[in-house]
């Protein structure tokens, strides 16, 4: 989920059961679909120009750009997927229409996590359909507010048109949260195959595989910078001995709590660690500026009463120059930039037709 520990839809569902609607690029008739004013608020006119809808029905999250900006890789979940699965589709279209996704992975289990390698001619993404074509069951909720971590995730490749599906890594546990380096030379990712949930990287192919987090607690949704020397990530590690009791207890179910997520650093090699947000809220999904040197973010740091309300924001590394950039009501987060940083697309329940229905959202970018 960034889905289960991607956070896929992290609160796109909010703990709220939501009306799943097909896939179809059909715009509400009367709702101002090529109104800025209906897609943004005031405050968000800053930065946010030309705002299009991409998606319309249903929970559409982590839409992230091919290398060369014109394709989108995403997951889906409706009346036609009844769990996630990943589609891709053109940025633009001949006729300026939103265009129509396209299946890639089994339609099988359930997928998350999708990228496009660099060159083009692979893509990559997790899914549980090896071990069974059914949906994953649903976590306890009795336990409060959870996510699974299926531990039937595995690694694939495949061709952009889905075909050619490979294994990439099939050891044991959770694996998903896979990114790739710019150059297509290698591959970050979230696993819990040594008992906790760390990140690692390994070679495109599968091989050379190292461990980079060692502490004890939630380290994900790792994302590379351009350069590829450095990697953002989100992190929550459990302090007091309830809260460690209560860390060891869930993740032998296969859960997590998520709570207290902030964004850290770490150099490609894991050295260097550092950590960039310190406000106690929950911060996912960070994704690097093209001038390296800033982060943006969803966060519920604004709502902290109810926690609902996510928002994005762009933070330099070092933690400063903090700017708040959606101002809608609800979530809004997975943002990612084009390579030129012209253009930002993300997940919003914003102009939904049914309550906590998330779509993907594109904007040009203004200083």
């Amino acid at each position: 989920m960034r889905r289960t520990l991607c956070l896929a839809l992290v609160a796109v569902s909010l703990g709220a059961s939501s009306a799943v609607l097909p896939l179809h690029p059909k715009p509400p008739a009367a709702g101002g679909q090529n109104s800025l004013a209906a897609l943004t608020t005031p405050e968000e006119q800053k930065h946010l120009k030309n705002v299009r809808q991409l998606t319309f029905g249903g929970q559409n999250a982590e839409a992230y750009f091919s290398a060369d900006d014109r394709q989108l890789i995403f997951q889906h979940q409706g009346r036609d997927a009844p769990c996630d699965q990943i589609y891709s589709m053109p940025v633009d279209s001949p006729d300026g229409k939103p265009a129509v996704p396209r299946l890639l992975s089994t339609g099988k289990g359930r997928t998350t996590c999708s990228y496009f390698f660099p060159s083009g001619d692979r893509i990559l993404f997790s899914s549980t359909h090896a071990a069974g074509v059914e949906c994953p069951p649903k976590p306890d909720y009795s336990r409060g507010y959870v996510w699974p971590i299926y531990d039937t995730y595995r690694i694939y490749t495949a061709k952009p048109d889905g075909s050619d599906l490979q294994v990439l890594s099939d050891a044991p546990g959770y694996n998903a949260e896979a990114t790739i380096t710019r150059d297509g030379r290698h591959i970050v990712f979230t696993s819990t195959r040594h008992g906790d949930l760390d990140i690692y990287t390994m070679d495109a192919d599968g091989r050379n595989v190292k461990q980079l987090t060692y502490e004890l607690g939630y380290d994900g949704g790792p994302f590379w910078s351009y350069d590829g020397k450095k990697i953002v990530y989100r992190a929550e590690h459990p302090k007091t001995e309830e809260e460690v009791a209560d860390y060891k207890d869930l993740l032998g179910k296969g859960l997590i709590r998520p709570g207290n997520l902030e964004i850290w650093v770490m150099n490609a090699d894991g050295s260097n660690k550092h950590q960039v947000t310190h406000n106690g809220a929950a911060n996912f999904a960070p994704y690097w500026l093209p001038d390296g040197q800033r982060i943006i973010f969803a966060s519920n740091q604004a709502d902290p009463a109810n926690g609902h309300d996510f928002d994005l924001y762009i933070i330099r590394e070092d933690g400063s120059g903090q700017e708040r950039i959606t101002w809608h009501p609800d979530f809004d987060g997975f943002p990612m930039f084009t390579s030129d940083g012209k253009r930002l697309v993300w997940a919003s329940n914003r102009n939904g037709r049914e309550p906590h229905e998330t779509n993907i959202f594109l904007a040009d970018w203004a200083e």
